[in-house]
């Protein structure tokens, strides 16, 4: 929806400073209702795309409704990911081998998204929109496309993952938050502050850490050329990733509600499911894993397939809620808050799994959590000083307003 309103002379950086730190392309509609299903039509258009400023209650209302999806999302993100890290581990120290296997679990949860696509147009009527219009012919191409990178960068985790402890593999993959960073100002014209550079460098030398001290952490009986096939494995599902966040920042500027962005996960991790199926088929996998689960896993058949569906859940978890946080913030934010959860990976790592903590990755797990706090604080001052502005804006934009508002305060007193 294009809206062509003129803005008053001196709005536009503050228009723009609002639509990031509320939904793009949702901005617009004024409950959460209309944020999370797009059930709004453009008779809601929102104040601050007219020469009318928006009322402060709108915008607290709407901003609330964002914060509250914004914190599902994160959650989805948080126990996704670590659950899904830990599990994947898991299925490789039982004696699971199958890399096909580990990537096609990462996807394969994607028709758990039906019901909360379907069910409130369907039986709930929460939403006029029917689930899946508004697809154009390239949308629907990209998210295939994209979806097809999804698998690839799913296969080399899994590679990296099965040669890796926990702790040193999620260390790694901090280091595609500097991809991230690069690729966002070429791809989405990301503006370079203090802030996101520092985190990006202060997690990057993490990982540089990390590979420095390989020999210290290379588990027993793995030879060192398979340990840097796994360590290398993991940088490029880093880079993969990075790739991934702002061109789906940039996909998603043409979606019009976040019902939209959980049907474009359902097409993009149909795709990976097809490509890691079709190379299970090739490679021989449908018999491995059935050979795997008979044989070859020391917790039985039974074990193994639980051991597989909570895989296939939690990962579905881990990528609806970076989708989000990327439709509902930025990419970098989006990798930012991935970063931050490395150093939970890592804790979980040691505590389950009883992975070495040495004093490279407590240093290195330090700088994670330094820069992610730097990015916050960055943040939150950023917010302020944003809300700040719109105050100044209507106050400046509403003096007849604030004046009735004053002289009524007036005459209630007396």
């Amino acid at each position: 929806m294009e809206i062509s309103a003129t803005v008053p002379e001196g709005t536009e950086s503050l228009r723009d400073q609002i639509q990031r730190q509320v939904p793009h392309k949702c901005d617009h509609q004024l409950n959460i209702d209309h944020i999370t299903q797009g059930g709004a039509g453009e008779e809601d258009e929102h104040d601050i795309y007219t020469n009318a400023p928006a009322p402060a209650t709108k915008y607290s209302s709407t901003r609330k409704g964002y914060l509250i999806l914004l914190g599902i999302n994160y959650g989805s993100l948080f126990v996704g990911s670590v659950a899904a890290t830990l599990l994947l581990k898991f299925y490789f120290n039982h004696k699971g081998s199958s890399r096909w296997m580990s990537t096609w679990v990462q996807c394969a949860g994607f028709p758990f998204l039906l019901p909360f696509i379907l069910l409130p147009f369907y039986l709930f009527g929460s939403t006029r929109r029917r689930p899946f219009t508004r697809f154009t012919p390239r949308l629907l191409g990209l998210s295939v496309l994209i979806g097809l990178m999804l698998g690839i960068n799913n296969l080399l985790f899994s590679w990296g993952n099965s040669y890796l402890p926990v702790s040193t593999a999620s260390l790694l993959q901090s280091s595609q938050l500097a991809f991230t960073l690069i690729l966002s100002v070429l791809i989405v014209k990301q503006k370079i502050t203090f802030t996101n550079l520092n985190c990006v460098i202060l997690l990057t030398l993490g990982a540089v850490l990390i590979g420095l001290s390989s020999n210290l952490d290379r588990p027993e009986g793995l030879t060192r050329s398979k340990y840097f096939v796994g360590f290398f494995c993991t940088l490029g599902a880093g880079l993969l990733f990075a790739v991934y966040l702002p061109v789906m920042e940039k996909v998603y500027r043409e979606v019009y509600c976040y019902a939209m962005v959980m049907e474009m996960q359902l097409i993009m991790e149909a795709a990976a499911t097809v490509l890691a199926t079709v190379g299970m088929a090739f490679d021989g996998g449908f018999s491995e894993v059935r050979n795997e689960s008979l044989q070859e896993f020391d917790l039985g058949p039974t074990g193994y397939w639980l051991t597989i569906v909570a895989n296939v859940i939690m990962w579905q978890f881990c990528f609806m809620g970076t989708a989000g946080m990327v439709f509902l913030t930025t990419s970098l934010t989006g990798g930012v808050c991935m970063t931050a959860l490395m150093a939970i990976n890592v804790l979980a790592g040691v505590l389950v799994y009883g992975d070495n903590y040495g004093g490279t990755k407590a240093v290195s797990t330090v700088l994670c959590i330094w820069a992610f706090s730097s990015y916050v604080y960055g943040k939150h001052v950023d917010s302020i000083a944003l809300n700040n502005k719109i105050r100044h804006n209507n106050e400046i934009s509403n003096p007849d307003m604030e004046m009735e508002m004053s002289q009524s305060g007036i005459q209630a007193a007396v």
